[in-house]
């Protein structure tokens, strides 16, 4: 008979994410002449930027011709696509990529999930506490962790490094050493940053202890204050250590169309293999190409126009983060984020779980968010809102939190 991977039932329960979706189906099912105001799940609202659509139909036309139609993409991804992100999110910053440590993919949330199978799953794992499951439920999967804890709501075997209120939720260097390091700046979920000195100590501790980190900069086109780092490639050394995870779904709304990117520097080295090649290998054999029209669409978000527009679009977005905070905050919430982040990070009141704050929000004013407690033990107590609604929505939910 055959078995099947025992390293999945070791998850706890199911996706946070599903577990949300079924619970508000069921309400809406129960009520539905409630409207019903979301705010929980990341996921754009806008339309894709004018410039992204023209350059779909445009590719569309030419994959409609004989003369022009493509089939599977090269494997790291064409190279119009990769050279614009080279000379843009890198060059600009004054940081030297070359377009073959760029591989173009369907997403960062499936880089964030294949990228361990370069890696042994011996490795020991640290990551931030609270943090995007992915990171942790897709390492349980490759076998790199040991049994989970229902008391500790944690993994044996992984290092967690809590995000708390008084190291202003970013994490302090693990006592215990790692091998690989998970990092999230602007953080899902807490919408924490910290400055370039502080991922400079970062890097200098992966270096010494031969760890690498896997640094996911998908909220990287929100942060709004200079001494920020977008890149993890600003820090010195950092392309001895370093993997970059980036998306184009907040930037530039492509949610519904899919496309990301990660960056693997040829001189990531173990011992004298280079993970870049590893990489290479696993993204050719697994993995067929991000489709053509969605990569002229990539391409388009570097045009002048398109930076105009999605720009724009970010501007939107964040201007409901500091409408979600300001308004939590005049009712006497507890807040954090929404300042180079799309993510409001916020206390949970009267004592509630985060679990209970959800269904409270839920049934009394129709909101759904995140509990904090789904992102790791850490989290309890805390609640996610996201500035992803339209901004119609924004106003009407905050001014139904003020009515509680």
């Amino acid at each position: 008979m055959f078995k099947v991977n025992e390293n999945y039932l070791k998850l706890p329960g199911s996706y946070l994410f599903s577990t949300i979706g079924k619970k508000v189906r069921a309400y809406k099912e129960a009520n539905p002449d409630k409207d019903v105001i979301s705010l929980g799940i990341g996921d754009v609202t806008l339309p894709l930027a004018p410039s992204v659509i023209k350059a779909l139909h445009g590719a569309v036309d030419e994959m409609g011709d004989a003369a022009t139609f493509k089939g599977y993409a090269p494997d790291l991804g064409y190279e119009f696509l990769r050279s614009a992100i080279k000379n843009y999110d890198y060059k600009k910053l004054g940081v030297d990529i070359d377009i073959d440590e760029i591989f173009v993919s369907d997403g960062a949330k499936s880089d964030s999930g294949n990228i361990g199978d370069i890696f042994s799953k011996d490795n020991v794992i640290a990551v931030c506490d609270p943090v995007y499951p992915v990171y942790v439920d897709t390492n349980v999967m490759a076998g790199r962790t040991g049994e989970y804890n229902p008391e500790t709501e944690r993994f044996a075997g992984v290092i967690y490094m809590p995000c708390l209120e008084e190291n202003n939720f970013a994490p302090q260097l693990p006592t215990e050493t790692p091998d690989i390091i998970y990092l999230c700046f602007p953080n899902n979920p807490t919408g924490s940053t910290i400055t370039k000195d502080e991922l400079q100590k970062w890097v200098d501790y992966a270096n010494e202890k031969k760890a690498v980190i896997i640094y996911d900069a998908a909220y990287e086109a929100y942060i709004t204050e200079s001494n920020v780092p977008h890149s993890i490639y600003e820090c010195d050394g950092a392309k001895t250590c370093a993997i970059e995870l980036r998306s184009f779904s907040k930037n530039a709304g492509f949610t519904g169309t899919r496309l990301g990117f990660t960056v693997i520097p040829k001189e990531l080295k173990c011992g004298d293999v280079s993970v870049n090649s590893l990489w290479a290998r696993r993204h050719g054999t697994k993995f067929n190409g991000a489709p053509y029209i969605i990569q002229r669409a990539g391409e388009a978000v570097y045009s002048e126009e398109g930076q105009k527009q999605t720009k724009e679009m970010v501007a939107y977005y964040m201007n409901n983060a500091k409408t979600i905070s300001e308004g939590l905050k005049a009712a006497g919430f507890s807040v954090s984020g929404g300042v180079n982040a799309p993510y409001i990070w916020l206390k949970t009141t009267d004592g509630m779980t985060s679990w209970e704050f959800f269904d409270y929000l839920l049934e009394n004013a129709n909101i759904v968010g995140t509990p904090g407690s789904g992102f790791g033990p850490s989290g309890e107590g805390y609640f996610r809102l996201t500035a992803f609604g339209t901004y119609e929505n924004t106003l009407k939910a905050i001014d139904r939190i003020k009515g509680l």
